[in-house]
C-alpha cells in the first residue's frame, strides 16, 4: 500500500528480536517452544491492531455515486446552453 508507514510499531520490533533469539535455539528446547507461543500471541496482537480495509462493495458504491454526480453535472452544463438557445427562436403570432 503507497500510503502505509515505514517505521516498525513496538509490537514488530519485539517480534524481530524474538526471531533473533529463536535463532539461537534449538528446536527442542522449552524456550523454543515458549518464544514461538509469545511469538504468536504478538501475530494476533497485531492483526488486532491493524484497522480494517474498505471492502470492495463500498468502493464500487462510491464510483458509482461519483459517477452519477459527473454525469448530472455535465447534464446541467449542457442544458443550460440549450435553453438560452430555445428563447432566442422566434415564436409564432
Amino acid at each position: 500500500m503507497p500510503f502505509t508507514s515505514k517505521t516498525k510499531t513496538l509490537v514488530e520490533q519485539e517480534i524481530g528480536g524474538m526471531f533473533v533469539e529463536l535463532r539461537e535455539l534449538h528446536s527442542d528446547s522449552e524456550e523454543y517452544a515458549l518464544i514461538l507461543d509469545r511469538i504468536t500471541k504478538l501475530h494476533k496482537l497485531k492483526a488486532d491492531e491493524q484497522p480494517p480495509r474498505v471492502s470492495p462493495d463500498t468502493l464500487v458504491m462510491v464510483g458509482a455515486n461519483l459517477l452519477g454526480i459527473v454525469m448530472i453535472l455535465s447534464h446541467e452544463r449542457l442544458n443550460i446552453i440549450t435553453t438560452k438557445a430555445t428563447s432566442l427562436v422566434l415564436k409564432p403570432r
